[in-house]
């Protein structure tokens, strides 16, 4: 099969007052698999239908392997597209519903029904030609959609939403089925989807859109790990948002300093971006231990686990301290020993980290100043690289803290769930 790149030159798109495609500068390299992720209505579907021919730009150009198809018939640009609903006719079963395309092309009844057969055991449903859309699965239906849109040997695949309508367990297999086969064909594939977990997974690279602009694009680990805007960590993942106070190129944070990788904003307020598995959680309760063990600080707020969401190897904290909240990511057999209620530390990663300007009207405490209760955040301290989940409480001054940092100073932050992070994972 013949595959071929795809690209968007200066696409513009309106429809009335809204913009869809503002500008959208995006090259897919032959047999990539690229993921445009982005929130509903970022214009990700209309660039996916622009190279369909199903929507014309305002202004721009799309090109497959440097042609201007821009203004060709869809039926004359060699694109195969699947749809969220399927779309199968209701009246053809499955063997005709895949070889519908090359019915309408004239090609012989024997060579499409054979044609038909060999994609059916491709996508898995051997034994389900003679069946109506009806008698077959969501999951079902949209493998036959996938065959009749690999049918005619597009040079290029278009997959909108393709998963969306299906159950949990459902989209996880047919998702690997898709990058299976897409691979075995080597074509090139533009994949849309709203959901992060499925673009980080089955794409070569992630292309982030927002109100019809691109933000980021690169391979799945890189967006993950290095977003290139604000928002870009707050859509991709999930993300805490944790007061601090620049100085340099450091920030304080939680009592101690972390090192500050890209973009640093004006004006010494900020947020600290961190992922919640940057999060270290140490119990305080350790059993025979006496009740001023167990505490914390004398003086100091108490960092309380309250809630937990176990899944499978890990385990999802949600931590209390002072009137913020974090998310912290554990592993699974930590869930027990980490239940709401648990009494904890709470410490940072020690590696850089993503800044951005401060949501917060009120001011960020920074060590040796005091919390509005007249407290220090007790246990809140950035580790060393060394730092894991299950080590002793530090009894003096927080690794990455400077000379003179009190122990436990700081502030914890907020977090934003379901949305990105952008802790770094390496020091780069």
């Amino acid at each position: 099969m013949k595959t071929s790149g795809v690209e968007f030159r200066g696409l513009r798109r309106v429809f009335g007052s809204t913009v869809a495609l503002d500008g959208l500068d995006l090259a897919v390299e032959p047999g990539e698999l690229m993921a445009l992720l982005g929130p509903s209505g970022c214009g990700k579907t209309t660039a996916l239908r622009c190279v369909a021919g199903f929507e014309h730009p305002d202004a721009g150009a799309v090109l497959i392997d440097g042609k201007d198809i821009t203004r060709l018939p869809a039926n004359r640009r060699d694109a195969g597209m699947v749809f969220q609903s399927y779309s199968l006719f209701p009246n053809l079963n499955a063997r005709d519903n895949v070889a519908f395309g090359l019915r309408v092309r004239k090609v012989p009844a024997a060579r499409r029904h054979a044609r038909a057969a060999e994609l059916l055991e491709l996508v898995g449903l051997p034994e389900h030609g003679g069946r109506y859309p009806h008698e077959l699965s969501g999951g079902q239906q949209q493998r036959v959609a996938l065959a009749r849109a690999l049918a005619l040997e597009p040079r290029v695949l278009l997959l909108d939403e393709p998963l969306s309508a299906l159950d949990a367990k459902v989209r996880v297999t047919l998702r690997e089925e898709i990058r299976r086969l897409q691979l075995d064909l080597g074509i090139t594939t533009i994949f849309v989807t709203h959901d992060q977990e499925e673009a980080l997974s089955i794409a070569d690279r992630v292309a982030v859109l927002r109100a019809g602009r691109l933000e980021q694009v690169g391979p799945p680990a890189e967006v993950y790990d290095r977003p290139a805007t604000p928002f870009v960590a707050e859509f991709v993942g999930a993300m805490n948002h944790i007061p601090g106070r620049l100085s340099g190129d450091e920030v304080t944070v939680l009592g101690g300093f972390l090192p500050v990788d890209g973009p640093i904003p004006q004006g010494p307020e900020v947020d600290v971006l961190v992922r919640p598995e940057a999060v270290v959680v140490t119990p305080l309760a350790v059993p025979g231990a006496s009740a001023a063990e167990r505490s914390p600080s004398a003086a100091g707020d108490r960092a309380l686990v309250v809630a937990s969401s176990f899944r499978g190897s890990s385990a999802r904290l949600r931590i209390r301290l002072g009137d913020l909240e974090l998310l912290a990511d554990v592993p699974g057999h930590d869930a027990v020993r980490l239940a709401p209620g648990t009494p904890v530390t709470v410490d940072l990663v020690h590696r850089p980290v993503l800044v951005a300007p401060s949501t917060r009207p009120t001011a960020v405490t920074t060590p040796g100043t005091s919390s509005p209760d007249g407290a220090d955040a007790a246990g809140a301290t950035p580790k060393t690289p060394a730092a894991t989940p299950g080590s002793a409480a530090p009894e003096s001054a927080a690794p990455g803290s400077r000379p003179g940092s009190p122990d436990g100073a700081g502030t914890a932050g907020a977090t934003t769930e379901a949305s990105g992070a952008a802790v770094r994972r390496d020091a780069r």
